[in-house]
C-alpha cells in the first residue's frame, strides 16, 4: 500500500491532468472559459491551502522525495487533477437553477469529503503525510486525526466548488471573455479558501480552545 501511495502522486497527474481537462472540454462543448473554472479551481486551491498549511503554518507535512520545504511542488496537479476527474464523474447536466446548484454542491461535498478522507487516513497510516493537530498530539489513531480536519477542508471545498461551477454554468453567456471568467475563477477561489478554513478554525476553537493553525507536538491543556 505504501508503494502504491508513493507512486500515485507522480503517475496520476500525468494521466488525469490532461484527461480531466479534455473531459470537461467535451462536456462544455469546447468552452474553455467554463473549463478553466471547473479544472483550474481545484488545482489552484491545492497549491494555496496546503502550501500555507505546510510551509507557513507547519501543521501538515508531506514525507516524499520531491519536496519544497514540507510541500510537494506538484501537489496542485495531484489533488486538482483527481478532484476535477471526480467532479466530472459526479456531474450530470449543466445547472439550470439554484436547486441544481445546491444539489451539485451537496454531491461534490459528499464525494470529495469521502474519498479524500479515505486517502488521508491511509497516507497518515503509512507515513506519507504528517498532521500536527490536537488529536495527533493526544495520541489518537489516523482516522481521528484525519476526521479533525478532512470534513471541513475536503467536503467544505467540495461544496464551494460544486456551487461555483454550477453558477458558472448558469451564467455561461456572461463568461465568454477571459477577464470575466478569470475574475469568476479568482472569486470562487477566494470563497473556496475562506469557507473551509473559517469552519475549521471555529470547530477547533470550540473543541480545543485554540485555532488549530499552529503545530501541536504534545498534549496541551485548554
Amino acid at each position: 500500500m505504501k508503494r502504491l501511495l508513493a507512486l500515485y502522486p507522480y503517475v496520476a497527474p500525468v494521466v488525469l491532468a490532461p484527461l480531466s481537462y479534455w473531459l470537461w472540454l467535451r462536456t462544455y462543448a469546447g468552452n474553455h472559459h467554463l473549463v478553466v473554472i471547473a479544472w483550474g479551481l481545484p488545482v489552484l486551491w491545492a497549491y494555496i491551502v496546503p502550501g500555507v498549511g505546510t510551509n507557513i503554518l507547519k501543521v501538515w507535512e508531506f514525507d516524499t522525495r520531491l519536496r519544497l520545504g514540507r510541500f510537494r511542488p506538484h501537489h496542485g496537479f495531484v489533488f486538482g487533477s483527481a478532484t476535477a476527474t471526480l467532479a466530472w464523474l459526479s456531474h450530470h447536466t449543466p445547472a439550470q437553477d439554484l436547486g441544481d446548484a445546491f444539489r451539485n454542491a451537496l454531491v461534490l461535498a459528499s464525494v470529495l469529503g469521502f474519498w479524500n478522507l479515505l486517502y488521508d487516513i491511509k497516507a497518515l497510516e503509512v507515513g506519507l503525510l504528517r498532521v500536527y493537530n490536537q488529536p495527533c498530539a493526544d495520541g489518537q489513531p489516523a482516522s481521528v486525526v484525519a476526521l479533525d480536519y478532512a470534513p471541513w477542508f475536503f467536503a467544505g471545498f467540495g461544496g464551494v466548488y460544486g456551487f461555483a461551477i454550477s453558477l458558472a454554468e448558469m451564467n455561461a453567456e456572461r463568461l465568454l471573455n477571459w477577464p470575466v471568467s478569470i475574475a469568476w475563477l479568482l472569486l470562487s477561489l477566494l470563497c473556496a479558501c475562506c469557507v473551509p478554513v473559517a469552519g475549521y478554525v471555529l470547530q477547533s476553537r470550540r473543541r480545543y480552545g485554540h485555532s488549530g493553525t499552529r503545530p501541536i507536538h504534545q498534549r496541551t491543556s485548554k
